[in-house]
């Protein structure tokens, strides 16, 4: 059930995650927070960040999200291959269908808890600046569900810290692999970066304000006569939904089978290897970074799995 707060004047000027905790009683700054990330609070109609201010007259509202497991339990059955390991980090190839980490409505048989039942991987401990910290262990970035490839995970706390000052500045190496709905013109795509104002699982780029986001484009090969193509996109900024929200908004040609910023294939034999393939044809095919602790270069290459080969012969087929 969703909670509607209008605002007095005494509450104005206050950032919304220490507002909202005095609305609803019995709940937790770090509870808000979460919501907060997960698009649960609106602010005047739209998703927020917990630093945002109210004013007086601010409508706030909150759907409640389920309480998280209290920590992670080791499951050995998440399917996911190993590529490099030692004692500051693990580098894994994730298949589409496996959630990185516990989250809304995904709380068992994450790449965390797989991880977890691993030797020498261990629980996080508890720091009040990270709440939910133990729920992610050494989760430094993220692919999404139904994205399958190569990322890191870090082990120990000085290859985490290594590891997110490469991603801030910029210096890792992230090269995607994607099947489009038609052929995307290459280049470079810089654009802002939001949530959208009317849905709190979609990004846009269409915003006035927001974060920095790029995208290098190139297309690899054209298929079915100009009815799809296989892109690699490289990564310059690396925000949630980037590749998805630049190929669907600013090149015209979203990524099969895409749920949430595709669209369906007017073209029936485009539409039925959409549907045999059942998730966003999008992966992770290359990660180089420098060594957090020993400094050596490292670069990952991780190989388009069954299902994609399987779309693409089916597309190739086509003409």
């Amino acid at each position: 059930m969703t909670l509607r707060f209008v605002l007095e004047a005494d509450q104005a000027l206050e950032r919304v995650d220490k507002i909202v905790p005095g609305l609803i009683p019995g709940v937790s700054r770090a509870t808000v927070q979460r919501w907060i990330s997960e698009g649960r609070v609106l602010l005047d109609g739209k998703p927020c960040r917990a630093r945002d201010e109210v004013r007086a007259g601010s409508v706030v509202e909150v759907d409640p999200g389920p309480p998280p497991p209290s920590e992670v339990e080791p499951d050995a059955t998440v399917p996911f291959s190993v590529l490099h390991e030692d004692a500051d980090l693990v580098v894994v190839d994730k298949p589409a269908g496996v959630v990185v980490h516990p989250g809304r409505g995904n709380w068992n048989r994450t790449l965390v808890a797989g991880l977890l039942a691993r030797p020498g991987f261990e629980r996080a401990p508890y720091d009040p600046r990270d709440p939910l910290g133990s729920l992610r262990p050494g989760i430094v970035h993220r692919i999404d569900k139904d994205t399958s490839g190569v990322l890191v995970v870090a082990k120990s706390e000085r290859a985490r810290e290594g590891l997110k000052h490469q991603l801030a500045t910029h210096n890792v190496e992230r090269i995607y692999r994607a099947i489009t709905l038609g052929v995307p013109s290459p280049g470079r795509i810089e654009t802002l970066h939001a949530r959208h104002s009317s849905s709190r699982r979609r990004f846009t780029s269409r915003t006035s304000e927001g974060r920095r986001a790029v995208t290098h484009v190139s297309v690899d090969e054209v298929l079915g006569r100009g009815r799809a193509a296989l892109v690699s996109c490289q990564l310059e900024t690396g925000r949630t939904h980037q590749i998805r929200v630049h190929l669907s908004e600013r090149c015209g040609a979203p990524i099969l089978a895409d749920s949430l910023y595709g669209r369906t294939p007017g073209d029936p034999e485009i539409a039925d290897v959409a549907l045999e393939l059942g998730r966003q044809a999008l992966h992770a095919a290359v990660l180089g970074f420098h060594h957090p602790v020993s400094g050596v270069t490292l670069r990952f290459e991780s190989p388009l799995p069954q299902d994609l080969e399987r779309a693409l012969g089916r597309l190739r087929a086509l003409g």
